[in-house]
């Protein structure tokens, strides 16, 4: 039997035209085009005007996106200027993770949630966003400024320890946990080796002989990263992980800096559906007291959030306007958040309330995080025009 694609084609115009259209309204009214592709979930999606009643196969597509995010990550990345990058970051980023993990925890626990469903709470809330910290700054920095190289090893030792969070969700005793978190650093080890090795023995062999078709250099490192990811899923790990380690393993190659131009255009499709997602998962119909509970303490966890990493950042003495900076773009949540409350409702060990808790906290700190980033710092698609730079 012929699948049906008019289902899947209608909703992806609907998503498209909305986030134009509002994206248009917003533009206008000098507010960050990120907020309008949630407000276009919001209104069209299962809760508005149920145009695109199954989110959730939206929120697989956009996800494309944030592997490919990943991908370009690891493409402007030299492997050794990588461990510098983690040597630096290692103290900072468990240092503030702990704090915040701190923070929220006691939040709450006053609240009287469970000391499980705080735990998990504090657990989901202490990350940055790797998808908005990122996409909100511009390639320059990113690639080549002290800034672009801090907020990204930040990030990824962030993404370590939110998928050992996971995988532990996903285990049933201590001694299941110890296992699993070794078992996986094994894997990634084992990953970064066959990738390094299958570059030099097949990828840069095959772009020598080939280097002057540039849709075959396209095509071959696109398959490249989707292979990785798609690997690192099955064995246990993220499709980011093997997106970015394929990123690694091919940066030193001359292509790599093309391929990535190349790759911009898809990445912004795909990011487009994973914000309209997040708005997608917003029902308005099921708040509760832990509803606004998570929304006031997503507008406290921003000013936490950059208190805490301004003070870490000062200890490590990185210079002033970078700590007010770079504090600023990690003053959100995660969309690993979204994950931890996922993986321990599957389990059985999250509360209703503890999960609206999450999603309402996450959700206003990207709303205030990303106005505030947009309209003060260099982004790509800010509305002041001294401030828009790519």
């Amino acid at each position: 039997m012929p699948i049906d694609l008019a289902p899947i084609i209608f909703e992806l115009c609907a998503i498209i035209i909305s986030a134009a259209i509002l994206g248009t309204l917003f533009l206008y009214a000098s507010q960050p085009i990120i907020l309008a592709y949630i407000a276009a979930g919001v209104i069209i999606g299962p809760h508005g005007f149920n145009l695109v009643p199954h989110p959730e196969h939206i929120t697989q597509i956009g996800n494309i996106g944030v592997i490919l995010l990943l991908f370009l990550i690891g493409l402007n990345l030299q492997p050794n200027k990588l461990l510098n990058l983690f040597k630096e970051s290692a103290i900072i980023t468990l240092g503030t993770c702990a704090f915040f993990f701190t923070i929220t925890l006691l939040f709450c626990l006053a609240i009287q949630l469970s000391l499980l469903d705080a735990v998990i709470c504090a657990a989901a809330l202490m990350f940055s966003s790797t998808v908005i910290g990122l996409k909100l700054i511009p390639t320059t920095t990113l690639h080549h400024q002290r800034m672009g190289e801090v907020i990204t090893s930040i990030l990824l030792v962030q993404d370590i320890i939110a998928i050992s969070v996971i995988i532990f969700l996903n285990m049933n005793s201590g001694n299941a946990m110890l296992v699993g978190f070794l078992l996986m650093l094994g894997k990634f080890v084992a990953i970064c080796t066959l990738a390094f090795i299958g570059v030099r023995y097949i990828i840069f062999p095959l772009f020598r002989r080939f280097d002057v078709i540039q849709e075959y250099s396209f095509l071959a490192t696109l398959a490249w990263c989707f292979f990785w990811a798609e690997l690192s899923h099955q064995v246990g790990l993220s499709y980011e992980s093997g997106a970015f380690i394929a990123g690694i393993s091919i940066a030193t190659s001359r292509v790599s800096q093309a391929i990535s131009v190349h790759l911009k255009p898809l990445r912004e499709f795909f990011l487009i559906l994973f914000f309209f997602a997040i708005g997608a998962r917003m029902n308005f119909s099921d708040w509760n007291i832990y509803t606004f509970f998570g929304l006031a303490f997503g507008a406290l966890l921003v000013a936490i959030k950059y208190w805490g990493f301004a003070f870490a950042l000062k200890l490590a003495r990185e210079k002033p306007t970078m700590q007010h900076e770079l504090s600023a773009r990690l003053s959100q949540a995660s969309e690993f958040s979204f994950l931890v409350a996922y993986a321990a409702m599957i389990s059985g060990i999250l509360s209703i309330e503890a999960t609206l808790f999450i999603q309402m906290a996450t959700i206003t700190t990207f709303i205030i995080s990303t106005y505030w980033v947009v309209n003060r710092f260099p982004t790509p698609i800010s509305t002041v025009k001294k401030l828009r730079k790519d």
